[in-house]
C-alpha cells in the first residue's frame, strides 16, 4: 500500500513537473563572436600594407562583401545571457590592393604579460636597492 503510495506520488510529481512553467533557464555561455580588433593591432597599420599583411596583423575579416571587394569589415560582439553587451565594428579600405585607410571602434590594448623574474621573491634580493643596504 505504501510502495502505491509512493509512486502515484512520483508521478503526480512528474506531471505537473511537465506542465510547470520553466522556472530554471539553461546556462549559455558568453563567447564574443567576431574578430576582436584592439588598439595595438591597430597601431600597426600602415598605409600602403599589402592585403595579406593586414590579414597577418587583424585576421582574416568576418565580412568581405563582394560587392564592395576593397573594403573589409571586422565585427565583434559580445552577449551575456542573450543580451548584446557590447558591438564593434572596424573598416578598413584599400586601393590597388594596399592599404589607404581604416576607421571605426577598438577594444583597448591587450594587457603585457609580466616577466616571470618580477614576480619570483629572489628578484628584490637582487634589485641595486637592495644590494646598496
Amino acid at each position: 500500500m505504501a510502495h502505491r503510495l509512493l509512486l502515484v506520488i512520483i508521478a503526480t510529481i512528474l506531471a505537473v513537473g511537465c506542465t510547470f512553467p520553466n522556472v530554471v533557464s539553461p546556462y549559455k555561455l558568453d563567447i564574443p563572436q567576431g574578430n576582436a580588433i584592439t588598439a595595438d593591432k591597430v597601431a600597426q597599420l600602415k598605409a600602403g600594407m599589402t592585403r595579406s599583411q593586414v590579414r597577418f596583423v587583424l585576421g582574416t575579416p568576418l565580412l568581405a562583401d563582394p560587392f564592395h571587394a576593397n573594403r573589409w569589415d571586422y565585427v565583434f560582439t559580445e552577449a551575456k545571457d542573450a543580451r548584446l553587451i557590447q558591438k564593434k565594428k572596424f573598416t578598413v579600405f584599400f586601393e590597388n590592393d594596399n592599404l589607404t585607410r581604416f576607421e571605426g571602434d577598438t577594444l583597448p590594448a591587450a594587457k603585457p604579460i609580466l616577466a616571470l623574474e618580477a614576480s619570483t621573491p629572489n628578484s628584490a634580493a637582487s634589485s641595486p636597492a637592495a644590494q646598496k643596504e
